[in-house]
């Protein structure tokens, strides 16, 4: 296993944990459990995503990927409901 990420909090673990899994790679989300201690721990490199290591240049290509990611303009929103996210 490879340490291929150091998310920011554990919203943005758990997202990128979801959409690896989606690609087919089974990823780890380390320290999720040490989140409840900040305060007591250090605040920086408690989370880590883990993957396989045939799987973590891919890994690594998904997450940089999603980084790179912009959002849509706000001109491209339907009319029909505007400001309303569409899934």
């Amino acid at each position: 296993m490879q340490r291929i990420y150091e998310p920011e909090n554990l919203m943005e673990g758990e997202l990128l944990q979801g959409m690896l899994a989606s690609e087919g790679i089974e990823a780890h989300l380390v320290g999720r459990d040490l989140v409840g201690g900040t305060g007591e721990l250090p605040i920086f490199g408690l989370l880590g995503l883990a993957v396989d290591n045939d799987q973590a240049e891919y890994a690594r290509e998904l997450i940089t990927a999603y980084n790179a990611a912009l959002p849509m303009p706000g001109d491209e929103q339907p009319d029909s409901f505007p400001g309303t996210l569409v899934c």
